[in-house]
């Protein structure tokens, strides 16, 4: 109990976030999903530009089209590489290098955002689903077997993690995974090994690599817009990167 109740906060905006989340899902509609997720995405994209430390306001702009754009497009994760076109050539013609660094945030987390919407899309909300308790087994799996057993550092960049963790969230994550794939009847056994198993491994990855941005921008937290859980980026690190994996994975065996 008093794990619960020193995290009182914590715990009120987590099962706000996920109640949320299970209703947009139950609706199913893929304007009501592209408005849910584009919530997130703006001020995800508007915490990443603080930590890159980017201080014009034009990526605001390209970010707007981009995710208009996605809504009619028939393959949004395109968007991005139609980006990196124009920044390069952008980059070519006026040889101001400082723009370089205004593509890392289409990267990261543009792409993400974009592909969590394509896999929507293309799939269902039942995968959307998989793709959330994946990840969020990962984590609550790492979590608990790195306070239990871990002794290990898994990363300098996020010293709290611990090889034993990830390697237990990894392992509670892939069978969730596959007994949720699989009972779901969304894929073959086998297919739901390999996803899971990719999806949760990548996740671990999405998290190391907004801790480092946190930790280069000399800062706790993306954000302060949950209560207890800081900002979009710190609640959805695991799926940016996790979403990315398991659309391409489903392409590569479906």
């Amino acid at each position: 109990m008093k794990f619960i109740t020193d995290n009182a906060e914590r715990w009120i905006t987590g099962i706000t976030l996920l109640s949320t989340t299970i209703m947009v899902g139950l609706i199913d509609n893929e304007f009501v999903m592209w408005l849910y997720l584009g919530a997130f995405y703006f001020v995800g994209f508007d915490e990443a530009i603080k930590l890159f430390g980017i201080q014009r306001k034009s990526p605001y702009w390209y970010a707007a089209i981009i995710w208009f754009v996605a809504y009619f497009y028939p393959n949004p994760d395109d968007l991005f590489f139609v980006m990196a076109i124009f920044f390069g050539a952008k980059l070519a013609y006026t040889q101001e290098h400082i723009k370089k660094k205004l593509l890392i945030p289409f990267l990261y987390p543009v792409s993400g955002f974009l592909f969590m919407f394509m896999l929507y899309r293309d799939f269902g909300i039942e995968w959307m689903f998989w793709l959330l308790i994946i990840v969020a087994t990962t984590d609550v799996g790492a979590f608990f077997v790195g306070k239990g057993m871990g002794k290990t550092q898994f990363s300098p960049t996020s010293p709290n993690k611990t090889w034993e963790g990830v390697i237990g969230g990894i392992a509670f994550a892939t069978l969730a995974g596959v007994l949720a794939g699989y009972f779901m009847d969304l894929v073959p056994f086998f297919i739901a090994l390999i996803v899971s198993f990719l999806t949760a491994a990548t996740s671990v990855f999405g998290d190391l690599f907004e801790s480092y941005l946190k930790r280069e921008a000399g800062v706790k937290d993306s954000g302060d817009i949950f209560p207890g859980h800081g900002g979009v980026l710190d609640r959805l690190d695991g799926y940016l990167f996790g979403a990315i994996m398991m659309l391409i994975a489903l392409r590569a065996f479906l």
